[in-house]
């Protein structure tokens, strides 16, 4: 069985359409938004173990990285896993704390993951979430990812692809005229610097740069657009296409 089967059976037109539209709750609702961000991330994760080993996660050890407010955390604990998020943005961490109800379940670190401060193999599942897209250097993410996962566990990491409809984050498609230029206008429209600021916490990363990556580990497994359904994954397999059209891609590593 491979290893995506069983999220594929998930990964339907439906679910497709309903995170769509939880997408414009971001802003005004971000607890809406990231809980059903949340939960889906969490059986997709589940169901990629299940294709790969046979069984369900429960009990594992989950390592989050930019794991962010607690929303996450919140929606493994209630899978069985044994979560510890990483964070370096110590306001980012607190953020959801009362939406949350306090502190959520799991244990909560502050720290860069480009230098996770964990033993080489060391956690069973290490995920992450719409990050490498913010650092400027997402590979060497990656790498510290498959550092501290054990052989025979699972690497996670989903990203936003800067082509994609969504690259440009909350500066919309005037990424398109690029990164630079999406910024200033930004700028100029709001009177401040987009959150997500080109340069700074926002980089062009490609679909192209991630399928290389993966490849050159010998680790890779599987790698799919994470919100489109089963039949358009066919896309992550066409050149310059998939850069346009896969606006998440996830790739899925097991270190042996």
């Amino acid at each position: 069985m491979a290893v995506t089967d069983v999220f594929a059976r998930r990964a339907t037109l439906a679910r497709s359409v309903r995170l769509l539209s939880e997408f414009r709750y971001e802003q005004p609702d971000p607890a809406r938004f990231y809980g059903a961000l949340a939960a889906d991330t969490a059986a997709m994760v589940g169901d990629l173990w299940l294709g790969a080993r046979g069984e369900h996660p429960v009990g594992r050890t989950l390592l989050d990285v930019g794991g962010g407010p607690g929303y996450f955390a919140a929606a493994f604990a209630d899978a069985g896993l044994r979560y510890i998020g990483v964070e370096p943005d110590e306001s980012e961490m607190h953020a959801a704390g009362p939406a949350l109800g306090g502190n959520p379940a799991g244990a909560f670190v502050r720290a860069s993951g480009l230098a996770l401060p964990f033993a080489d193999d060391s956690v069973d599942i290490c995920l992450s979430s719409n990050v490498a897209e913010h650092v400027p250097r997402p590979w060497q993410l990656g790498t510290e990812m498959l550092r501290v996962t054990k052989p025979g566990g699972m690497v996670v990491l989903s990203y936003t692809v800067w082509l994609g409809p969504f690259g440009g984050h909350e500066m919309g498609l005037s990424h398109y005229l690029g990164g630079q230029r999406a910024a200033a206008r930004y700028a100029r429209k709001h009177g401040h610097p987009a959150k997500n600021d080109y340069g700074s916490s926002l980089f062009a990363v490609s679909a192209a740069d991630g399928l290389a990556w993966a490849a050159s580990t010998g680790a890779a497994v599987a790698a799919f657009p994470r919100y489109h359904p089963r039949w358009a994954w066919w896309m992550t397999r066409v050149p310059v296409l998939r850069e346009f059209l896969v606006s998440n891609l996830v790739l899925v590593l097991v270190p042996r």
